[in-house]
């Protein structure tokens, strides 16, 4: 009987036990282009397929470029922790604004004053459709989005 092959490989090494990356981004335009890099950087020593990292990819910008502008001027930063394996990345996405009712959130896009559909509002319905999990947590001390996806 032969064991079990490892989920992952970092550095040259077999392990099974997820890999997490931690950042803080500050509100600075184009910073989630940082997040992507470390991302993409642990999909690859992970072997994860390109597809699945693109779809990530999308669910990451998104989720941050919402924490910014929906959490209001005085948050100064938004927390991002991947934590990977071979088989399932979760993504956690922290702001420390005004929080909201996630009860009250429309996931279909508005109509403009023309009553074709507006180009804003596609984000939650985009994120929730290319993950495998999706929570909403908000409160008076900010907003956590969690997102799991299956990578494997």
């Amino acid at each position: 009987m032969r064991p079990p092959a490892p989920k992952a490989n970092v550095m040259g090494r077999a392990v099974d036990v997820p890999v997490t990356l931690k950042i803080a981004l500050p509100r600075v335009p184009g910073i989630e282009l940082v997040a992507l890099q470390g991302l993409e950087h642990l999909a690859r020593h992970l072997g994860i397929a390109a597809d699945k990292v693109g779809e990530a990819r999308i669910i990451v910008t998104e989720a941050i470029i919402n924490a910014f502008e929906h959490s209001g001027p005085d948050t100064t930063e938004v927390r991002v922790e991947f934590t990977m394996t071979a088989d399932e990345l979760t993504i956690f996405v922290r702001d420390s604004g005004r929080g909201f009712d996630p009860k009250t959130m429309v996931e279909r896009p508005s109509v403009t004053s023309r009553g074709m559909p507006s180009r804003r509002g596609w984000g939650m319905k985009l994120m929730r459709s290319l993950s495998d999990g999706f929570e909403i947590s908000s409160g008076k001390r900010g907003t956590t989005i969690t997102i799991t996806k299956r990578l494997s």
